[in-house]
């Protein structure tokens, strides 16, 4: 039996939308752009929503937003796809990490203050694996030295905790729609924010600094656009959009079905004495996004051998960021100076976790875990 890392949620009305753009006028930023940001916006509970083209894309638009460049500093954690920190590197600021919680695998708030100077300027935290960070402790931090929030909600479009959700208490939110998230249009990002100054400067920073795009300026009476400011081009178009207006009134429902298959999964790896996973705090709805586990750090490749050989596709969420060469060069990172999210990658193992799931698949991903893992 293969079974494939992840599948995604796209279903025939999904596939219906798509050719109604593909054969309309407007293939380009247009209306269904527009209602998906309505859309992101009601489910998230904020004012505005804006689609750019990618995860570095919507987290460097906000840094220079707020005019965040050169010797400022930023800070962050080094348990997180590479986007994260690449964003303030293209931003010519410097990333400063802070090593993980060794429960829930999030950047250990506790020791933020510590690496605050006259240069640091905002927090991008990260919400990762099955848990969302402290956000109230996180805000009062962040005011007590007028930092800014630029959460990374890659993980967690669904999350909340005590009620408060990750775009609650931030200045600005990027969400993911890459294809392995739980709702997808193959690549894309999006920022949410309750500032309608934010809301217009990234409506145009998407588009060079225009003062409109083409579908208004055909729809409507015609006005000559202008340029404001200098910037790139990262606009999204109808035909990525037509693939989530609809997923997006769905997610519910596949969180529904992530958290039945994820507690199948508890259920029948709890007395694995060989297996651990992130501790999930209490009031917390989470995304389900990953399923991780931990092992022994000098088992862990010999059992992603063996799952691939009995045809499980597993992944290794996250490699360290400051392990890549390009930052060991950089900035002379060694190795254990992030000892907490060092272990945890030298353990994890990232199991398959989707909708379409059989029963039959997950009780054999789960049979095979154990064995292996008990051997």
């Amino acid at each position: 039996m293969k079974i494939d890392f992840y599948k995604h949620n796209l279903i025939d009305e999904d596939k219906k939308e798509l050719m109604k753009v593909v054969n309309s006028l407007f293939l380009s930023t247009w209306n269904l752009v527009d209602e998906f940001e309505k859309k992101l916006s009601n489910y998230t509970w904020n004012k505005y929503s804006v689609w750019v083209k990618s995860c570095t894309s919507a987290l460097f638009l906000s840094l220079n937003y707020f005019w965040i460049w050169k010797w400022d500093e930023v800070i962050t954690t080094p348990l997180s796809f590479i986007a994260t920190a690449n964003s303030i590197e293209h931003s010519w600021a410097k990333p400063i990490f802070i090593d993980v919680d060794n429960e829930t695998w999030n950047i250990n708030i506790d020791n933020i203050e510590k690496k605050i100077t006259k240069k640091t300027k905002a927090i991008i935290p990260v919400h990762l694996y099955w848990q969302m960070i402290d956000m109230r402790k996180l805000r009062k931090i962040a005011d007590k030295y007028n930092l800014k929030i630029i959460e990374d909600c890659a993980h967690c479009i669904e999350w909340n905790i005590n009620w408060i959700q990750p775009w609650n208490l931030w200045d600005i939110a990027c969400f993911s729609f890459y294809a392995t998230k739980n709702i997808t249009s193959w690549e894309w990002w999006a920022i949410a924010t309750n500032d309608n100054k934010i809301y217009n400067w990234f409506k145009k920073a998407r588009l060079h600094g225009m003062s409109s795009n083409a579908a208004d300026r055909y729809t409507k009476k015609y006005e000559h656009y202008d340029m404001e400011f200098l910037w790139y081009k990262e606009n999204m178009t109808n035909i990525d959009a037509s693939l989530l207006t609809n997923q997006i009134d769905r997610i519910e429902t596949f969180l529904e079905k992530k958290e039945i298959i994820s507690e199948k999964y508890n259920n029948w790896f709890k007395d694995n004495k060989n297996i651990s996973y992130p501790k999930v705090l209490n009031n917390s709805k989470h995304s389900r996004h990953l399923y991780t586990i931990w092992v022994k750090p000098e088992k862990r490749d010999f059992y992603l051998e063996q799952l691939q050989k009995n045809w499980i596709s597993v992944a290794i969420n996250f490699r360290p960021i400051h392990l890549m060469r390009y930052y060991k060069e950089k900035y002379w990172f060694k190795a254990w100076i992030f000892p907490i999210a060092e272990y945890i990658w030298n353990s994890t193992i990232t199991i398959p976790l989707y909708p379409k799931l059989t029963d039959k698949e997950i009780k054999y991903i789960i049979n095979t875990v154990n064995n292996i893992t008990n051997e």
